[in-house]
């Protein structure tokens, strides 16, 4: 069991209830799954870029990455259907709080000049989107072995309805959101 779900259970959970005063547990969001989505743009021109990508991602989030391909042509970048633009992954229940719990406490700390993230990047529905600019600041990457620093977006998707709910559930996992 992950300890971030522990702490969810036994502490986060309550702290909720009284918050938002919901009239059954059942109501207390949570998080459903993180997605995790590595574009890597010149993989459409070569075909072994992308290799790396999937390989870094595998070892971010424990889980082999799926490859994404173009849905439709696009001329001025070169792109037809169906080639190669980048890799994904998503993360339920055990993977997703304890890839959660290493974004947090190791991963945001060690981004350069981080002075928190931002609380506009909820969609409405409870999710939150963030992008990274580097893969290096996971601890499973060997800065040696990375053939290019690539960039990665991550999203977090919650069962709440709203996106203070989201933010307040978020801020319990420790979420460091500048105001």
């Amino acid at each position: 069991m992950a300890r971030l779900y522990d702490d969810y259970e036994k502490r986060i959970k309550f702290a909720l209830v009284d918050e938002f005063k919901y009239k059954s547990i059942m109501e207390v969001p949570k998080i459903q799954k993180i997605v995790i989505n590595m574009g890597v743009g010149e993989a459409s021109q070569d075909k072994k870029k992308i290799d790396g990508a999937v390989a870094d991602m595998a070892l971010i989030s424990g889980q082999k990455p799926i490859i994404t391909r173009a849905k439709k042509a696009i001329a001025t970048y070169k792109l037809r259907e169906g080639m190669v633009v980048g890799c994904k992954v998503t993360l339920r229940r055990n993977r997703a709080y304890e890839f959660l719990d290493r974004f947090v406490n190791i991963a945001l700390p060690r981004v350069r000049d981080f002075r928190g993230i931002s609380n506009k990047s909820f969609d409405g529905n409870g999710n939150y989107a963030m992008g990274l600019k580097e893969q290096i600041v996971f601890p499973e990457i060997d800065y040696d072995q990375v053939d290019q620093i690539r960039g990665m977006d991550i999203v977090i998707c919650t069962s709440a309805k709203t996106d203070d709910e989201a933010k307040a559930l978020l801020s319990h996992f420790n979420l460091p959101f500048v105001n």
